[in-house]
C-alpha cells in the first residue's frame, strides 16, 4: 500500500547543479533525500514560497496544459526505486478517466506542488530508501555539513535550507564525481 509523504526540505546549493529534496512520511518517521536538478529545486522552491513570475515555466506551462485539457492532477506516485534511481508517475483524472504519466520524481513533484497533489510512496520503495540501505544519497548531514535541528539553523526559513557550497562537502565528491542526467 503507498504511503503519503510530503516535502519536509529542499537543499539548494547554488555552485552545484545537483540539489537535494527531502520526502517525509506522513503521520510516520521516516523520510529520505532525493538528488534533483537545479531548475527542479528553484521551480520548487518557488511554488512553495508563494512566489509567481511574470512568464510561466515548464513546470508552470504544463500544469496550464492540464488545465485547459479539463484534467486534474490527481497524485504523484514514487514507484519504484532501481539501482539509485526513482521512478515517478504523475496521475491525471480526467473526468472518470484516470490517466498514467511516467515521470522523473524531480518534475512530478514540482507539478505536484503546483497543482498541490497529494504524494504518495510505495511501501517498498521509502523502506529501502528511509533505512539507508540504498545508495540513493548520502546522510542530509553529509550533504548540508551540519548535524543540528533545523530549528537551530540560521538558514532554514519554512522548511527550506538554503547552503553554498561553502557549508559542506562538494556534491560531486560524495557521488563519486560523476554527474548524469539521470536522477539518483
Amino acid at each position: 500500500m503507498p504511503v503519503q509523504v510530503e516535502l519536509s526540505r529542499i537543499y539548494i546549493r547554488e555552485m552545484v547543479d545537483l540539489q537535494i529534496i527531502e520526502l517525509t512520511e506522513v503521520g510516520g518517521n521516516r523520510s529520505f533525500p532525493i538528488v534533483i536538478g537545479m531548475t527542479e529545486a528553484c521551480a520548487i522552491e518557488r511554488r512553495r514560497k508563494g512566489c509567481s513570475i511574470e512568464r510561466p515555466q515548464t513546470h508552470d506551462l504544463l500544469s496550464n496544459v492540464i488545465d485547459e485539457l479539463g484534467a486534474i492532477v490527481d497524485r504523484i506516485e514514487i514507484v519504484a526505486l532501481k539501482e539509485t534511481t526513482f521512478f515517478a508517475q504523475i496521475v491525471l483524472r480526467q473526468g472518470q478517466k484516470e490517466i498514467v504519466i511516467d515521470a522523473r520524481p524531480s518534475d512530478a513533484i514540482a507539478i505536484g506542488v503546483a497543482c498541490n497533489a497529494p504524494m504518495f510512496v510505495a511501501e517498498e520503495v521509502i523502506a529501502a530508501a528511509s533505512a539507508g540501505t540504498s545508495a540513493t544519497a548520502p546522510p542530509l548531514e553529509d550533504l548540508t555539513g551540519d548535524d543540528s535541528d533545523d530549528d537551530d539553523d540560521d538558514d532554514a526559513v519554512d522548511g527550506i535550507d538554503s547552503k553554498d557550497e561553502q557549508s559542506g562537502p562538494e556534491l560531486d565528491d560524495l557521488f563519486g564525481g560523476e554527474e548524469d542526467d539521470d536522477e539518483s
